[in-house]
């Protein structure tokens, strides 16, 4: 009697849990998809330079949760742009923890970025049908490289001033563009306050927005195209393996055998 009621206790509890799953399931399908993203096949021969995709994430994930929260305390404003960052590190508690892996985490994004693209040359892994792929990568680069220019000028210090001064001359010399993109950075003819907002607008809202956008689609084409084996593989990137038809004593396919057909 006593494992009975336990029993029928521990269906209630499943049933409660799996309520708001299925209901959710059913209406938008997110946990199906969850769980083909989670526990899909992948080859056998996969090692940890695989993984250095799933790093570059996590970094750009602790980049948006501190960001977010130095958000919460910086003032853009060139009066006191220097003053809350000085508040952030000396007075907020645990604020020079969250500064200084925002700051130094930058860096790390942007080495695995290289790194990720690094094994993804090697590997091969730009080639058919991955083409998208690759050059979704290079403008996650592109824009990844953007976001930590764009937030150096943000502590609105010396060496920040001078550095931007000297990031936005590089970009006006580029031909015909140039003059009107170092315009638009500076937001006139000089760095001032107009620039330090928009350099603000431009690190917290329009390059995360556009980062987050690619990379749904950078995790999308990985899922739809698969994941690609090493260079050393003995079997094909991304194919499955073919099973030879069984046939009977005059050579005729079995009832029920199928040939596989590498994708």
């Amino acid at each position: 009697m006593p494992r009975s009621r336990k029993s029928a206790r521990r269906q209630r509890m499943e049933a409660a849990i799996n309520y708001p799953i299925e209901w959710l399931e059913e209406r938008s399908g997110l946990i199906g998809g969850v769980r083909y993203f989670l526990f899909r096949k992948v080859p056998s021969d996969t090692n940890w330079m695989q993984t250095l995709g799933s790093a570059t994430l996590t970094a750009f994930i602790v980049q948006a949760v501190t960001g977010a929260i130095l958000a919460m305390y910086y003032k853009p404003d060139p009066n006191s742009a220097y003053q809350s960052i000085q508040h952030i590190t000396n007075d907020v508690w645990l604020g020079w923890l969250v500064r200084g892996m925002h700051r130094w985490g930058a860096s790390v994004f942007i080495i695995l970025m290289f790194f990720h693209m690094a094994r993804v040359f090697l590997f091969g892994a730009y080639k058919y049908p991955r083409e998208l792929n690759w050059i979704v990568g290079v403008l996650l680069l592109a824009l990844g490289m953007l976001e930590g220019f764009t937030g150096y000028l943000l502590p609105w210090d010396q060496t920040a001033y001078w550095a931007t001064v000297v990031g936005i001359n590089i970009n006006g010399t580029a031909p015909f563009l140039g003059p009107f993109l170092a315009q638009f950075l500076r937001g006139g003819a000089e760095i001032g306050p107009d620039t330090l907002a928009r350099f603000y607008s431009i690190h917290m809202l329009l390059i995360p927005g556009a980062l987050i956008g690619l990379i749904g689609l950078h995790l999308y084409l990985v899922v739809r195209l698969g994941v690609t084996s090493p260079p050393w593989s003995k079997e094909a990137a991304g194919a499955e393996r073919v099973e030879k038809p069984k046939r009977g004593r005059r050579g005729l396919l079995m009832p029920g055998a199928r040939g596989g057909i590498p994708r």
